[in-house]
């Protein structure tokens, strides 16, 4: 295939281009820099100057805080630079592939979240990440919109990363407890997303890797696996104020995926360790 991927710079992005590349596609990787989504005379022309099968959208606005007061530019980056991706695919005939998020939901829920479940974002970044959705569904012909979660890899600041770097600073760590959701590798969620582009089964999936935490669990995990000596303790999420609203639990069903990807993605206990041995981190 020839395989256009937008955010190339970005960790997702960027384990995007080397899968592709690693499976012989054609691979047209473009930068937030290089390619700016907002702008849609310019996504248009790319599109028609490259003719990619398909347009893998890795770029976004993830600032979940700084959207409370900065929302107009989440929802242009998130919300019409998606629609922008979308017109132009389908003037040229390819596939758009986009992804979405755990918090599109509030966190209400006692279950994990499916692909059946009615949004209902409860912070700016959630919303802006709902319009694109809504542009995807509404203007895209043919399309895998991917909700995932808490997303990990090397090549950019994540979660993961900062408690590696909390932990060289300190020798007590307070993390949360009580937001729970389900830590997705990059590289697990950028295959599955290849194999599920070759099957041609287009539509809405929920994507991420087995089982289920907290932030405190996640924490503790990476901390004993790279043979930290310190303490960590759970807190709540009350204690910690922030602008923007997360939601207390957004576990995704992937009810769907495995039975047209013919496999389940890894734990998040072992996308964390792959992780770990690739920053090389682990005793």
């Amino acid at each position: 295939m020839n395989v256009m991927i937008t955010g190339a710079g970005g960790q997702l992005g960027q384990e995007m281009v080397k899968l592709s590349q690693g499976r012989g596609h054609e691979t047209v990787p473009f930068t937030s820099r290089q390619l700016d989504i907002t702008g849609a005379g310019a996504v248009r022309e790319a599109v028609a100057r490259h003719r990619p099968d398909a347009v893998i959208n890795c770029a976004a606005y993830n600032a979940v805080d700084q959207a409370e007061s900065d929302w107009k530019q989440a929802f242009l980056v998130n919300g019409l630079g998606v629609r922008n991706l979308a017109l132009a695919c389908r003037e040229a005939g390819a596939v758009l592939v986009h992804y979405s998020t755990d918090y599109v939901f509030d966190g209400h829920s006692t279950r994990p979240y499916t692909i059946v479940d009615h949004p209902h974002p409860i912070s700016r970044y959630g919303e802006s990440k709902l319009l694109g959705e809504q542009a995807v569904r509404d203007l895209s012909a043919r399309f895998f919109l991917i909700r995932t979660s808490w997303v990990f890899g090397p090549g950019n600041t994540n979660f993961a990363q900062k408690v590696l770097e909390w932990s060289r600073q300190k020798d007590e760590l307070r993390v949360v407890d009580d937001q729970v959701s389900t830590p997705t590798g990059t590289r697990d969620l950028a295959g599955a997303t290849l194999d599920l582009l070759e099957t041609g089964n287009f539509g809405l999936y929920h994507l991420t890797n087995t089982g289920s935490c907290s932030r405190y669990a996640w924490a503790r995990y990476i901390l004993e696996t790279t043979g930290w000596k310190g303490t960590i303790l759970p807190a709540k999420t009350a204690e910690f104020p922030t602008p923007a609203r997360r939601p207390a639990y957004s576990v995704l069903d992937n009810f769907g995926s495995p039975g047209v990807l013919g496999y389940e993605l890894p734990s998040w206990e072992e996308a964390t360790t792959a992780y770990l041995e690739e920053m090389k981190v682990i005793p």
